[in-house]
């Protein structure tokens, strides 16, 4: 491990980063970021017997090639305070980005223990654990991210901003506002550099395929190829600010950078319905949606959230963040890259090794 401050021999210490979720959409776009800016990325997994790894296979180069491998990978879980601890004392990052999470709305109705202990317990342990490690090694410099979402805002009209009442409306939103609080909480409380990023949603061809976009995304291009014919919906109407997963990361690392932590909402200012969405994508590829869509009362949630529109004036303010990517283009990158995957599906299914029968 290289020195605690300065430098080995005369080449400065490349900044240590420290991901939680750093399997999923952001923290590949986060580790592909940080790594071009010269950092050491070290991500905590789960274990799981099967790999989970897919959207950062292609940054990953074998630990014994020592002075290639930007990134490595450590078992921890944010349900292990002890995991953490240790990871943290091995490590010595300079910054942390808690990424982790059970992301999904819908889910949370159904497992809302696990969502609670995961998303809220969970920054509580890892905040604890960086407190922990502070007051034991002195290392004060270290930098702290929490990853809020728009959810968090609720049935409060938009446009919100980090002065907007959250009022959550599911218990994955309200799991995001007890971490939000317990960040603010550790800052004002231990001098911690903790920094809030109340995200509004952001997409990419990277995006889990049970998320409506990319379930959108995915059923075009098997559509348009031939391998299914129908996709199923629920609320056609909510409204969300959707904007690009790589700009997003952009904005989590300048946050770290600013000499005061603080929370910022980040997002594209301009909000579209699902059925806007569904307009874009299908057009793209010559189809028409209303063909081929089907809404199921079974993807309603118990309490839905109507109209999601970030202020980014903050953000942009004081960070000098703006998103590069708009909405068309950003659903028309997420669909040729699935139509290019049903592509290769479909070899795979013309040739017997796989079987399209999970759709209609």
């Amino acid at each position: 491990m290289a020195a605690e401050n300065g430098s080995t021999g005369n080449s400065p210490r490349s900044k240590i980063a420290l991901i939680t979720g750093i399997t999923g959409q952001d923290g590949s776009y986060l580790t592909e970021l940080l790594i071009s800016k010269n950092y050491e990325v070290h991500g905590l997994i789960r274990r799981s017997s099967s790999f989970n790894t897919q959207r950062i296979n292609h940054i990953y180069i074998d630990p014994h090639n020592t002075y290639r491998a930007k990134m490595k990978l450590h078992y921890a879980d944010l349900s292990d305070a002890s995991s953490l601890r240790r990871w943290l004392d091995i490590i010595l990052p300079d910054e942390i980005y808690n990424l982790a999470a059970q992301s999904h709305v819908a889910v949370s109705f159904e497992i809302p223990d696990y969502t609670a202990d995961v998303v809220a317990t969970g920054a509580l342990r890892l905040l604890e654990a960086l407190r922990s490690h502070i007051s034991a090694t002195g290392r004060s410099h270290v930098k702290y991210y929490q990853a809020g979402s728009s959810e968090m805002f609720g049935s409060t009209p938009p446009p919100q901003s980090e002065s907007t009442p959250f009022h959550p409306r599911s218990p994955y939103a309200v799991s995001k506002c007890s971490a939000h609080w317990y960040t603010v909480n550790y800052r004002e409380a231990y001098g911690i550099f903790a920094c809030n990023g109340i995200l509004f949603n952001h997409e990419s061809p990277r995006r889990g395929e049970n998320f409506v976009t990319r379930k959108i995304t995915r059923a075009v291009g098997r559509i348009k190829i031939g391998l299914q014919s129908k996709v199923f919906l629920g609320n056609l109407q909510a409204s969300r600010d959707w904007g690009f997963a790589g700009d997003y990361v952009e904005a989590m690392w300048m946050m770290l950078q600013q000499e005061k932590p603080d929370d910022y909402v980040v997002a594209t200012e301009d909000s579209h319905t699902v059925e806007e969405f569904l307009e874009v994508a299908f057009r793209y590829v010559g189809l028409n949606w209303k063909e081929h869509v089907e809404i199921d009362k079974r993807y309603f949630r118990p309490t839905e959230v109507d109209n999601l529109k970030g202020d980014a004036s903050k953000a942009t303010k004081v960070l000098g963040w703006k998103p590069k990517v708009g909405f068309e283009q950003l659903v028309k990158m997420m669909v040729d890259e699935d139509v290019e995957l049903a592509k290769r599906e479909k070899v795979l299914v013309d040739a017997g090794y796989i079987d399209a029968q999970q759709q209609p």
